[in-house]
């Protein structure tokens, strides 16, 4: 029988290590580049001993304490500890700035601040003199010589491990209600300030239990995840965090997105949580070097192409191959696929999700062609994140599936998604009015995605209400659209399609530049440097001609008429890309001004 009811995930934590113990919990990469286990026995240890020193600090049922790093085990053990006092997590972006940081300590009322490195510690020791209510900061590196009001997390530990006072603390897990706030998320606002997302320990215990129940047999399996995205979002907390603590599997700490492929082949892992940012890059970087294999493997390559196409209603309907495609689709796995997926760390992969942004159908076709199972889902922060999701044998790439259990999607005014069941917000914290604005009288929260249900219940997402272009002739468009058919070209990384009030739509495109740099040289283009490659007339007219095959079937006014080609890729770090890896549009815009006024010339009668 449970220990504990399980009312919130710190008292799943418990539960789970009563079953598990001396299994490994989670994985890291220490200083010598090995993966280090720690057990669920160990994990706990320290959840208790923090807890215990939240406690000394006088943390109290609902006190806020912010935790501001990257991706590692002691986030978790921050958070289960924080949880478990009945206070609440407020995570903030690892790459967040000193004055984004001061924000969301000040709106959340953050009484404690985790930081990870010296980095995040710096950023929030200048802006502490302007927090009068944060106190102690807890630093996961360890420092020589802390300053004053600052205590590395082995003393946090240590001093919680003298002050003792378990029973308080298992006093604490026990009391936590399903209605008690768990976490606050402030959204990656694009415009002004973030709004602080609340959301309570049922949120989180709902969604868990209802994506578990989209693929409870997949779930069953023995399962190591790989931890890559930000746990300060609610995508990777679910379903990269709580979903594998609640269903007892092993996580594996990436080093950093700039590592993954290594991290990849290093971990071999069997369950993946990821936006469509890491598929379109594989998908990329294997077409980009199929230009400097031999003339044959080319030739196979594309025949073993020809195969993975034909086995998409096999895959996307878990049907078995049979008679003589069945033999073609072994040997094209033998001589390909299972290459391939090994080369890639992706050769035990059962299950890959995508989420937090649009995957496009072709990077999606290239994986559940040649055997990945890549379901795609839909969410929010506001609602934990999980509303829907494609099924296993009902899977159709372009949609993100049925709508999971105890949830109720409808299409409202204009298009918009509208969402009602457990994982949906409390609401915004300090901001009725907000909070009023994106509820329907009936209780519906406002998504503010457009989209479309097919007949079979499965959601389609067709674009965002406020990145819809209105052309100066009055007509809406959705550039996610747009953009998604043209990241189908092998020669296009990014792209942003431009429009608002202009008489055309015109694209930003940032090249995959293994693809066309190997495309030049085996056209015989010479080219010193990147700005010299895009400004050759030949490179320009290959991205017309892809522009114009991958847009072919949309309407005269979605066509885009102009382009430029960008030299820089664009980043979270160059402020293109939010945490999540989405555009920036309104940063671009203006970032590129320059660029797009080229495109809109005053006299053009276009």
């Amino acid at each position: 029988m449970a220990k504990y009811p399980e009312n919130s995930m710190a008292a799943i934590f418990q539960n789970r290590v009563e079953e598990h113990t001396t299994k490994a919990c989670v994985a890291y990469k220490n200083a010598q580049g090995q993966y280090v286990d720690i057990s669920w026995n160990e994990m706990n240890d320290m959840v208790w001993n923090l807890g215990c020193f939240l406690l000394s600090k006088g943390i109290a049922p609902l006190d806020k304490v912010a935790l501001f790093s990257p991706n590692r085990y002691e986030w978790w053990v921050s958070d289960l500890a924080i949880l478990s006092t009945g206070g609440v997590n407020v995570p903030i972006y690892a790459t967040n700035s000193a004055e984004e940081t001061r924000y969301v300590i000040e709106n959340s009322d953050s009484k404690l601040c985790f930081v990870g490195t010296k980095s995040h510690l710096d950023r929030v020791l200048a802006v502490k003199p302007k927090l009068p209510g944060l106190g102690d900061i807890i630093i996961y590196d360890d420092l020589p010589d802390p300053p004053p009001g600052v205590i590395t997390f082995k003393e946090a530990l240590k001093q919680g491990a003298a002050y003792g006072k378990r029973e308080e603390l298992d006093k604490r897990i026990r009391e936590i209600k399903l209605d008690n706030l768990a976490t606050l998320i402030y959204t990656s606002g694009t415009t002004g300030n973030p709004k602080g997302v609340m959301l309570s320990h049922k949120n989180f215990v709902s969604n868990v239990n209802q994506i578990y129940d989209s693929a409870p047999d997949v779930f069953k399996d023995d399962h190591v995840l790989l931890s890559f995205l930000p746990l300060s979002h609610s995508f990777e907390r679910t379903c990269g965090y709580y979903l594998p603590l609640f269903t007892g599997k092993k996580v594996v700490f990436a080093e950093d997105f700039s590592k993954i492929l290594q991290n990849f082949q290093e971990v071999r892992p069997t369950f993946v949580v990821s936006v469509p940012r890491l598929y379109e890059k594989i998908h990329a970087g294997i077409l980009a070097k199929l230009p400097e294999a031999p003339p044959m493997k080319q030739k196979i390559f594309h025949w073993a192409l020809g195969i993975a196409k034909k086995n998409l209603p096999y895959a996307c309907n878990n049907k078995p191959r049979t008679g003589l495609f069945a033999l073609q689709y072994k040997l094209a796995d033998k001589l390909v696929f299972s290459k391939l997926k090994a080369a890639l760390g992706m050769d035990r992969l059962k299950l890959a999700s995508s989420g937090g942004g649009p995957l496009s159908v072709s990077d999606a076709e290239f994986f559940l062609g040649m055997g990945i199972l890549i379901v795609e889902g839909f969410g929010l922060s506001e609602t934990t994140p999980v509303t829907n999701v494609n099924r296993i044998g009902m899977i159709k790439p372009g949609t993100v599936g049925p709508p999971v259990r105890d949830t109720i999607v409808k299409i409202g005014e204009g298009g918009e998604v509208l969402i009602k069941g457990p994982q949906v917000m409390m609401g915004y914290y300090k901001n009725e009015a907000a909070t009023k604005e994106v509820f329907t009288d009936d209780g519906f929260f406002r998504t503010g995605d457009i989209g479309e249900i097919d007949e079979q219940g499965r959601l389609k997402i067709t674009g965002r209400i406020k990145d819809l272009i209105i052309t100066s002739g009055g007509k809406n468009i959705s550039p996610q659209n747009l953009e998604n058919s043209i990241k189908g070209s092998s020669f296009v990384e990014q792209v942003a399609v431009i429009g608002d009030n202009r008489k055309y739509l015109s694209a930003l495109i940032v090249p995959a530049w293994a693809e066309l740099e190997g495309w030049a040289k085996a056209n015989n283009i010479a080219f010193s440097s990147r700005a010299d490659l895009i400004a050759n007339t030949e490179v320009n007219r290959l991205f017309e001609q892809e522009i114009e095959r991958c847009t072919q079937d949309y309407a005269r006014v979605e066509q885009i008429r102009k382009f430029r080609l960008l030299e820089k890729e664009w980043s979270q770090e160059t402020d293109e890309l939010t945490p999540t890896l989405k555009l920036k549009r309104r940063v671009i815009s203006q970032k590129y001004a320059k660029e797009i006024e080229t495109m809109y010339p005053p006299d053009d009668g276009l």
